[in-house]
């Protein structure tokens, strides 16, 4: 019976190691709930500011046009907004497109440096030399398959002007009812926004950037020299090294925007693979400074928190081997009820974390209900497969560990207008 002991034992203190550094994000749950029934955090600012709204592009003609025309159709100034476009390394339509929906197109070629982060970097480059007598006061960065609700930019705009560098917004999905894969992503980036983001912003401390959908004050790039992030995951890069410098990132609930979700799961495995291989190349770059910042830095819990975004992925791989060595020890080690029990406390763990990730599901789809564009069925239905999705990180997360992993572009196939998605 020591290998079942020793099992125990284990799972008592990961438990108690979960809870302890893990707990804060019940503090969130509870203050987002809060925000949402009280909804007087709302800024007022009528100061409007001049904005470069930049898109990096790597064959993108089918959806370019729409993101190009919803910014358009912003309620703002339009002299206020100027849409620059990096046609980067594309082999089709996607400069001349983005022209004629007008937006101010450069081309890039280059076949060593590939990623978003080079693609921004260029096109910032460009800006400051040819364009800076715009005296642009922030950097809006989307993607091209992206969509904007009217009033994003006014939104953001207010956010802006409380003295945020940066901001965030409320990440929606084109294509939530497609499938189980693109309902997942969906569902995440949604509690990401309003019960992460959402509560980070309301108790002070810093939020995080995630890909896409974001502003950055013009002089915050004239000191960091550009955009200088390039590892995998160039976005929580950015945000991890700025909340280390003391910089808090803010966050807009009313500024919507909606981003498409990759549909199969060849495409999904290897987005979230570069994902984690991101966060692992984020942690050992940061990981000494994240620590640092959590003993004496300006921002020690948004340090801690940070620590705690990037840090998961790993702490799971190793924790799922360590479980299932456990498991594997027990069983061949002969003894019938050794290797029953630790079997079956197994497949409870497992019911417990879906549990879990399925409350997760349930309390961001019954909250942010009337803004997910689906079905009544596959709202509910989805709320199912959601843990499924989460599931599917372990072996991603583990792979990741062991495998050279380059960034390669998603395809993005779902032409629809903003007035689709109202």
């Amino acid at each position: 019976m020591i290998t079942l002991t020793l099992l125990n034992h284990f799972n008592f203190v990961l438990l108690l190691l979960f809870v302890s550094i893990y707990s804060y994000k019940i503090v969130y749950i509870v203050v987002a709930f809060k925000a949402k029934l009280d909804k007087s955090f709302e800024a007022k600012n009528v100061h409007l500011c001049k904005y470069a709204v930049i898109i990096p592009a790597r064959n993108e003609e089918r959806v370019i046009g729409q993101l190009i025309k919803s910014i358009k159709d912003q309620n703002y100034p339009q002299e206020l907004i100027d849409v620059f476009v990096v046609a980067d390394n594309c082999t089709d339509d996607t400069a001349l497109v983005a022209k004629e929906a007008g937006g101010i197109v450069r081309e890039r070629f280059n076949r060593s440096k590939v990623g978003k982060g080079y693609a921004l970097d260029y096109m910032l480059k460009i800006i400051e030399r040819d364009y800076s007598f715009n005296n642009y006061d922030g950097y809006f960065v989307f993607d091209a398959d992206n969509l904007l609700d009217v009033n994003y930019i006014l939104e953001m705009n207010h956010t802006f002007n409380r003295g945020y560098r940066v901001v965030t917004s409320y990440r929606n999905s084109k294509n939530f009812d497609q499938n189980w894969i693109s309902a997942g992503y969906a569902l995440w980036f949604l509690h990401e926004s309003e019960f992460i983001n959402l509560p980070r912003m309301l108790l002070k401390t810093s939020c995080a950037i995630s890909g896409t959908g974001f502003l950055v004050q013009a002089n915050l790039i004239k000191e960091n020299g550009g955009w200088i992030h390039h590892l995998l995951t160039e976005d929580i890069e950015f945000s991890v090294s700025h909340v280390i410098k003391g910089e808090k990132i803010g966050y807009c609930s009313k500024a919507m925007f909606y981003d498409e979700q990759p549909i199969t799961f060849g495409q999904s495995w290897n987005q979230r693979l570069r994902w984690a291989k991101g966060f692992y190349q984020v942690l050992y770059k940061y990981g000494n400074k994240l620590f640092h910042g959590i003993i004496q830095g300006e921002n020690k819990f948004s340090c801690y928190d940070m620590m705690m975004t990037i840090a998961p992925a790993m702490i799971l791989s190793w924790i799922s081997l360590i479980w299932n060595g456990f498991l594997s020890l027990a069983f061949l080690s002969g003894e019938k009820e050794v290797g029953y029990i630790p079997t079956i406390k197994g497949v409870e763990g497992i019911l417990w974390f879906y549990g879990f990730l399925f409350l997760i599901g349930f309390i961001t789809t019954l909250t942010e209900w009337k803004k997910i564009r689906g079905s009544n069925l596959k709202k509910i239905s989805y709320m199912f497969t959601f843990p499924l999705f989460m599931f599917t990180y372990l072996p991603i997360s583990i792979v990741a560990l062991f495998k050279k992993i380059e960034w390669k572009p998603i395809a993005h196939t779902v032409v629809k207008s903003i007035d689709d998605l109202r």
